[in-house]
């Protein structure tokens, strides 16, 4: 939404025909003899020799998988085996022109695009450069191993750095570039460009976008690949993320400096089968897979299908688009036809598959064909190709045997290293601006029209004991404006993106007038895509940037499911701490709009290890929390009821300060002080609660402490537990559905650590097991005050002359226990 682009009636309602382009298929037909004056003998060697490494080390795996053994030493590995034995031209072709710049993502089957860009890279590295990859790598881990085992040129000892430290990963051990946390589907090494690979079909896409996004940004050299197979065509995320990369205004309305498109390519392996199913005339329509680019944008992703066997066809492709993406006229797409002599997994006897079939592409075999042109050209002899076949063998052999020596190559010991795994699960890093230098801004800040206005309101909501009109405070909305407006002068990295930002200034008016300030292509709408934008920003916190993407609601969540809770969560563990992820994550909580907007789901990413969550209900510690998270490192789920929006801030002295101030996440607060009764509370039921507090006091004499958690994860229980042991009762309370909430695990830690001190089990109130109804019926569903008295006089102590209105006893639970409700 935009006020800079006008839709015409005339020239949209206007009769005509859309026109496509050609798509090439197969154009490129020529063979060694043909470019022999276009690649050095060298060049011509080396690429046998990626496919030979690339083959012989997916043999290795398959018979491990298969026989328990490779070339007959045994070994017990139980861990994923998606091999792509027969797609070796297509990761070497792909490579063979990329250097450290260019990065790489790839999937769940690619430990080809891993070894062949490796080694690729490290050809261009120097040999300082080698040397200081290697030392720094996990500390020398792996340069210490292959240094004392092999007596070879830096070069060659690169090689076998590489592969031993491949291969101490996919074997789970601590000697492995992800200390053994990854495995044969994420392997990575961020120095060559290879970044982790993804075990999700598709799941590398939107971060593809995003990696993307950042070098455009950031002006980075570099193209981005984007590596899926043709199975990866029937995910919605891969999809949202070619049209996140191919978004119109790229074009039309960023800056003269950052027009153009995205710098990545979406490489699809086309195999012809996406796990089981066959992609051609079974589970996809498309019928020629190069064809999906006329769908997203007018160049048609500058789309085409190459011969994938052909590893010179190969390298053309990418030669010419990489030319494509380097002046600015991505996203492109290719459809590479290659082919797996092998099943889905090792555990695949490929019974949808005829003999035929298989034995037809194998007699195609891209290294043996390769291999023949070598010895036809005069490039090598056949006992130089059978030597090379050799010397290729012993040396993964000789890797092999150092990476499951257990003396040599042990596992992580969590029980000597209980920690070991834990302190990865957070960076914890205090990081103010993620890269030196100016921010990209519009306008000084004082002069933004909404900073003006802000400067006439009062900075606390009570004045003379009142509360002030919600028209003359600074509003928990602005407290968020506030803290975004400060850090997109401070980090020049931030970037901001999602539904209605811009212009609209987000679905509450958070955003509003932000455009003043910041630039197009610092803060932009998405298209509806909750996908691309959450994997877009976890690529772009990879490379170095720092995100802060809004969903609008958290009800959304499900659309962003995978990029949320198994994208936005792990990377910083299952790389071992390689990569941070400074990703806020901005979703609004909400009420009165029913089933599918009215949710609190905060118990759902608290579940996943790996986020940080805060739900504050105040503009103090709205402001105060922004600040932290976005100083911060880690991935932060930071809500923010929808209700809450207008208020004030009544709790905190002096109100919401004008300088920046941080709040540290994970400490709870007391806003009242009280001894007979605890209450918890996490998000806006805090006001309910307050409301309750008064009832009690003043109706029945009893003083309650009320306790706003702020955080949910980390959450310090100290605070909490020094109250309890005051008053020795609590209630625990959310706006989340209590089946399965946290506010039963914090129940459950509350009873367990302070069991001697409680004259009543916790109570919990959390809203009910339904749906979310209409607003009209909300004050049966959610919380109120008088749940917490019901809840009180029925499972901690009877109130005098008191009669509850909702029953919360023992039968009444199980009734509905066995309801499901």
């Amino acid at each position: 939404m935009t006020k800079e682009l006008y839709l015409d009636p005339e020239q949209i309602r206007a009769r005509g025909t859309a026109a496509f382009n050609d798509i090439p298929l197969n154009d490129y037909q020529k063979r060694m003899k043909d470019i022999l004056g276009d690649f050095s003998k060298e060049d011509l060697v080396n690429i046998f020799y990626d496919m030979l490494a690339i083959r012989e080390f997916e043999t290795m795996i398959q018979d491990l998988r298969l026989t328990g053994k490779y070339c007959d030493i045994a070994y017990n590995y139980s861990g994923p085996a998606h091999l792509g034995i027969g797609q070796e031209s297509a990761a070497v072709g792909q490579a063979f022109l990329l250097n450290r710049d260019d990065i790489v993502f790839g999937t769940h089957r690619s430990h080809g695009e891993l070894i062949a860009k490796g080694f690729s890279a490290l050809r261009k590295l120097t040999d300082d450069e080698l040397q200081q990859i290697m030392e720094q790598s996990n500390n020398g881990a792996q340069y210490q191993v292959v240094k004392e085992h092999f007596s070879t040129g830096i070069r060659e000892l690169a090689k076998r750095f590489y592969l031993y430290g491949i291969m101490a990963e996919i074997f789970g051990r601590k000697n492995g570039f992800a200390e053994g946390l990854g495995n044969s589907m994420h392997a990575f090494f961020i120095p060559f460009g290879v970044y982790p690979n993804n075990a999700i079909v598709g799941g590398s896409a939107p971060i593809a976008a995003g990696a993307a996004l950042y070098k455009k940004n950031m002006k980075k050299k570099g193209i981005v690949i984007a590596n899926a197979g043709d199975g990866a065509l029937g995910c919605g995320p891969v999809w949202e993320a070619m049209n996140f990369a191919s978004m119109d205004q790229f074009n039309t309305l960023w800056e003269d400096s950052y027009k153009g498109g995205l710098p990545v390519l979406f490489n699809f392996n086309n195999n012809g089968y996406g796990m089981g199913g066959q992609t051609n005339g079974e589970t996809m329509a498309y019928g020629v897979l190069a064809r999906v680019g006329a769908g997203i944008n007018p160049e048609q992703m500058h789309a085409e299908r190459v011969d994938g066997f052909n590893v010179f066809a190969v390298i053309d492709a990418m030669k010419r688009k990489k030319k494509l993406l380097q002046e600015g006229q991505g996203p492109a797409l290719l459809d590479i036809i290659t082919y797996r002599f092998c099943g889905h997994s090792t555990s695949d006897a490929s019974p949808n598959r005829t003999q035929e079939e298989i034995g037809a592409w194998e007699a195609q075999d891209a290294i043996s064909d390769y291999e023949k042109q070598l010895v036809e050209n005069k490039i090598m002899t056949w006992e130089q190709t059978a030597g090379l076949r050799n010397e290729i063998r012993a040396m993964i052999l000789s890797v092999f045997k150092l990476a499951i020596d257990d003396t040599i190559t042990p596992r992580m010991d969590l029980l000597r290293e209980p920690e070991a795994i834990e302190k990865y699960m957070f960076s914890n890093r205090h990081i103010p601006k993620m890269e030196a230098g100016d921010a990209d801004v519009s306008a000084p800040k004082e002069e933004n029209p909404r900073v003006k206005r802000l400067k006439k309101r009062s900075r606390d909501g009570m004045k003379n004991g009142k509360k002030l009109p919600s028209s003359a405070v600074i509003q928990l909305r602005d407290a968020i404006f506030e803290a975004v407006l400060d850090k997109f002068y401070e980090d020049p990295t931030l970037v901001s993106f999602g539904e209605d930002l811009r212009i609209w200034g987000s679905a509450y008016g958070a955003y509003k007038e932000l455009d003043q300030s910041v630039p197009y292509h610092r803060l932009f709408n998405s298209g509806i895509s909750e996908s691309a934008i959450v994997g877009a920003a976890v690529g772009y916190a990879m490379m170095g940037g720092r995100a802060l993407p809004e969903l609008m609601y958290c009800d959304f969540l499900g659309r962003a499911g995978d990029e949320v809770l198994n994208q936005l969560a792990k990377w910083q563990s299952m790389t071992a701490g390689q990569v941070r992820m400074p990703v806020v994550l901005r979703m609004g909580v909400g009420a009165k709009y029913g089933a599918q907007h009215s949710q609190e789901w905060s118990s759902i990413c608290a579940h996943v290890p790996g986020l940080k969550i805060v739900y504050p209900v105040t503009p103090y510690d709205a402001k105060g929390l922004l600040n932290a998270a976005l100083a911060g490192t880690d991935p932060v789920i930071y809500l923010e009821s929808q209700s809450l929006y207008g208020i004030g801030e009544t709790f905190h002295e002096g109100g919401v300060p004008e300088e920046y101030y941080e709040i540290p996440i994970g400490e709870p607060d007391v806003k009242k002080k009280g001894s007979d009764l605890t209450i918890l509370t996490i998000g806006a039921t805090l006001y309910k609660a307050l409301e309750a507090a008064d009832i009690f006091e003043g109706q029945y004499g009893i003083s309650a402490e009320v306790i706003d958690a702020r955080s949910i994860v980390p959450f310090n229980f100290e605070p909490v537990q020094e109250s309890v042991k005051k008053t020795g009762r609590i209630i625990i309370a959310s706006d989340a559905c209590q089946k399965g909430s946290i506010i039963n695990d914090f129940a459950q830690n509350i009873c367990s650590s302070l069991f001697n001190y409680l004259d009543a089990p916790p109570v919990v109130l959390g809203a009910r097991n339904w749906i979310t109804p209409v607003y009209e019926l909300e004050a049966s569903f959610f919380p109120q005050a008088d749940w917490f008295l019901d809840a009180y006089h029925q499972k901690i102590q009877p109130l005098p002359g008191y009669t509850p209105k909702h029953s919360f006893s023992v039968t009444e639970m199980n009734r509905r226990n066995k309801l499901g409700v």
